[in-house]
């Protein structure tokens, strides 16, 4: 049998499946048998011990670790549900003969919705203008306008997947788009209307900025002290991509001390952020639990993605969306491939 593995925070405490939306029906064919693991919870390393019979294994929020990858002898893919993978050691997974593989294609639309929520949600002030209705403030509402989009400028970190998306989205609002990606394609940002900038530049033009980049040691406080205070008094920023692209304490500062207007964030240096956060307290910015784009259409989309790229592999194809695209030559990844084949045909 060709063996997968779900890990164990694709389950509720009580072991009900904890996201209805994603179809494990796709798992029931011939050849094949899938259970979730017993072991390895969001966030913490997902144990050597659980790899040992699995040719294939899903991922929500565990760490794969060099130690997860050294205990399956078998593993032929890291099926990662998302598009973000600092959890997983991509280079481990190589020298292992393993893929890595993501779901951008589930992602897309939801992440972008989450961030088009965001951006309208703190030009119109509407946090501050439910807490006005809610305590009775009703007549301070004229000190409080929003800002219009038209005409405004957005600034996008990192121009792939989500960010072509989001400016999509944002076409019959009428904002002038710019970017900074070193790897975005000039001919797809003239198509989409995106102006391509230096990173110093966008900061300080741009009213809203939008961090939309992949986390890698050259992003990693990519948007630190020095960077916050280039952007407008007046500018916002959302965050819906990794916490640590954003210096956290930095960005803290900028908010309280009025360099900048307010921020929405999903993400965190530190998941789940601490109660006791500064951040947290307070009134310009708005938070959500690295959740915003859960719908049942992203969990729909997103297992459908990471399904196929598995069922690929059973059936001695190469998946698509996978990180390590170099690992697919190398003769321990053909064996296991070829061995994940065999062992569905038995």
């Amino acid at each position: 049998m060709f063996r997968v593995g779900l890990t164990r925070d694709f389950l509720k405490d009580d072991g009900a499946q904890a996201f209805a939306d994603i179809d494990t029906t796709a798992l029931d064919g011939t050849g094949i048998a899938w259970a979730c693991l017993s072991q390895g919870g969001a966030g913490e390393e997902l144990p050597p011990t659980q790899m040992a019979d699995l040719d294939a294994v899903l991922v929500l929020a565990p760490r794969v670790t060099e130690r997860t990858l050294a205990g399956g002898p078998s593993l032929a893919i890291v099926a990662r549900l998302g598009v973000g993978y600092d959890s997983v050691d991509v280079d481990a997974c190589t020298r292992h003969g393993v893929a890595l593989t993501i779901t951008p294609d589930g992602v897309r639309r939801p992440v972008a919705s989450a961030a088009l929520a965001f951006l309208l949600a703190l030009a119109h002030k509407m946090p501050l203008k439910d807490r006005l209705t809610r305590t009775g403030r009703w007549g301070e509402k004229a000190q409080h306008m929003g800002v219009g989009l038209r005409g405004r400028t957005l600034g996008l970190v990192g121009l792939g997947n989500i960010g072509r998306e989001i400016c999509h989205l944002l076409a019959p609002h009428q904002m002038h788009l710019q970017a900074t990606d070193p790897s975005a394609d000039v001919e797809v940002a003239r198509q989409l209307g995106v102006e391509l900038v230096s990173l110093d530049a966008l900061l300080t033009s741009s009213d809203f900025v939008i961090v939309c980049c992949a986390l890698t040691p050259q992003t990693r406080h990519l948007l630190d002290r020095e960077a916050l205070r280039r952007m407008k008094s007046s500018a916002y920023l959302i965050n819906v991509a990794r916490g640590p692209i954003v210096d956290q304490q930095a960005l803290t500062q900028a908010l309280q001390d009025g360099s900048l207007a307010g921020a929405a964030l999903d993400v965190f240096e530190q998941e789940p952020v601490d109660p006791a956060e500064p951040l947290l307290q307070l009134d310009n910015v708005i938070v959500a639990p690295h959740a915003l784009s859960w719908t049942d259409e992203c969990f729909r989309l997103m297992g459908e993605s990471a399904f196929r790229g598995i069922l690929a592999i059973s059936q001695g194809r190469a998946p698509d969306y996978v990180v390590n695209p170099e690992v697919l030559q190398t003769e321990r990844f053909q064996q296991r491939l070829a061995a994940c084949a065999r062992r569905r045909q038995e």
